[in-house]
């Protein structure tokens, strides 16, 4: 059996990006300059934040008025006597307007249901690493559509078959950190189902579904790094297997959340 090994590649240069930008052309002229090579099947994962950027999900904070509740949660919480997410009230009322609903408040924390399913602190409105000090981003409208879209490009322009996560900095759950997952996925498929597979012992698997996007995010942080300045990586080497379910598959079904 031959061995197996993925390369992660962190593509460096890129330009502050600002609204209207081409992430492709920057990518690929990124890409020239380092001496890489897009190949078929590569997988590139690009930070929400350049992609947000590029889209124009922008906000500057001097033109947010916070609403009461906003004033209330950055300020002592929802009927709590101490600060929940210590937050720029502007920012909080950001947060809730991308919010479907508000999950949890507590030790400090604001969690949140995003338009799209996400759940997330803060609905993904982010102040850092933005090139401004009263400015945030949001996430983008359709992450799916904008990794389509950056795929489409890139495939036209180096005529290679490529997947494309768009990836984010979500908490987990019953463990400490933090990871990059995916957000936006084009071009492969979100999760590798073993269900009805049988394992080396013969027993057939019932329940195994692997968030392969999800994995693959994270993998690429590693080279990327939060203050490296590297908001682009190439991940080579996996195998990659087309699919068109976006990352939409990724947000479990309300009737199936234990967590709700």
């Amino acid at each position: 059996m031959a061995t197996k090994r993925i390369e992660l590649i962190g593509v460096t240069g890129l330009p502050e990006i600002t609204p209207g930008d081409d992430l492709t052309r920057l990518f690929l002229d990124a890409c020239r300059r380092e001496n890489v090579s897009i190949v078929d099947g590569d997988v590139v994962v690009f930070t929400q934040k350049i992609v947000s950027k590029a889209e124009g999900c922008v906000v500057r904070l001097s033109d947010v008025e916070p609403s009461m509740l906003a004033h209330t949660i950055a300020e002592r919480g929802e009927g709590g006597s101490k600060p929940t997410c210590g937050k720029d009230p502007r920012l909080v009322e950001l947060a809730l307007r991308e919010a479907r609903r508000i999950v949890r408040m507590d030790h400090g924390v604001l969690i949140t249901e995003t338009r799209h399913g996400f759940v997330c602190a803060n609905s993904g409105v982010d102040a850092s690493n933005v090139g401004a000090d009263d400015v945030a981003t949001t996430l983008p409208r359709d992450p799916d559509s904008s990794a389509q879209r950056l795929r489409d490009a890139i495939g036209v322009a180096t005529e290679k078959r490529v997947g494309v996560i768009i990836s984010d900095t979500f908490g987990r759950p019953w463990r400490e950190g933090v990871v990059n997952v995916a957000i936006g996925i084009a071009g492969l498929s979100a999760l590798c189902d073993y269900r009805g597979r049988v394992d080396n012992d013969g027993r057939s698997l019932t329940s195994t579904v692997i968030a392969v996007a999800d994995e693959l995010a994270g993998a690429a942080e590693l080279v990327m790094g939060k203050l490296e300045r590297i908001p682009v990586a190439v991940v080579r080497g996996f195998d990659l297997v087309p699919g068109a379910d976006g990352a939409r598959a990724l947000v479990r079904d309300a009737a199936r959340d234990l967590f709700r």
